[in-house]
């Protein structure tokens, strides 16, 4: 794979000399302060080994990425029942959007929105409580991430999340109006705010996600990650 080695390397090169890079995300005060000129780049082959370039060591918190753990742990044990609460089309709407709700009567799009994360993290709670659901997040990262103390929850992340997330409040308490929330607002929010907050770097973010070009096989232990089928589509 010396190929692909040459080719991440390239790219974090031609990155280091881009001027160009937009604005950080400052609605959260951490995120405000992170330097915009990092840049890691990591990719798992079929293999499992990891190509790495740039600051793909440097631990960050992975914010809506953790959204497609949460999912994976629902569907394991919820199933398939729990598309009755959220569904699988785009929404054509801001990530944030409470719009489509009302006339949607409180079901989201998909789970990668806001408020399709927030009803996930609503069964989670309702399977697992609230701080054994933050638990199983963590515990399923640190699994699979092959480096267990390196990847945590961080707290003061976590709690900017809560004192800034009025948006994700707002869509909360909207859903509840039509049952589609159905623990506390204030557990179903924790979770969330603590699942956003996982921090890990590029590495190990590509290796906790092998999973997903694997059908739910793990890279490392050959096991499946989770009961439900995830079906990988090849591109050629």
């Amino acid at each position: 794979m010396a190929d692909l080695d040459s080719i991440v390397a390239e790219i974090a090169h031609e990155m280091r000399g881009i001027t160009e890079r937009g604005q950080v995300a400052d609605y959260i005060p951490p995120l405000a302060c992170v330097d915009p000129d990092k840049f890691g780049i990591a990719v798992l082959d079929a293999g499992g080994g990891a190509h790495v370039a740039g600051d793909a060591d440097e631990p960050f918190s992975i914010q809506s990425l953790s959204k497609v753990f949460g999912l994976t742990l629902a569907l394991t044990l919820e199933g398939s029942a729990l598309w009755t609460r959220v569904r699988k089309e785009p929404s054509g709407s801001a990530f944030n959007s409470i719009v489509q709700l009302e006339s949607e009567s409180g079901i989201p799009r998909n789970p990668f929105i806001n408020a399709g994360a927030i009803v996930i993290a609503d069964i989670l709670v309702s399977q697992l409580g609230r701080l054994g659901a933050r638990q199983a997040l963590l515990d399923f990262a640190q699994s699979q991430s092959g480096a267990a103390e390196e990847v945590f929850i961080d707290e003061n992340m976590a709690q900017q999340e809560r004192e800034t997330g009025f948006r994700n409040a707002a869509l909360a308490n909207y859903m509840r109006t039509f049952g589609n929330i159905r623990n506390p607002i204030e557990d179903t929010l924790d979770l969330y705010f603590h699942q956003c907050a996982l921090t890990m770097s590029c590495r190990q973010l590509a290796r906790i996600g092998g999973y997903l070009m694997t059908g739910g096989v793990d890279l490392q232990s050959g096991r499946m990650v989770t009961s439900v089928p995830i079906r990988v589509r090849s591109w050629h």
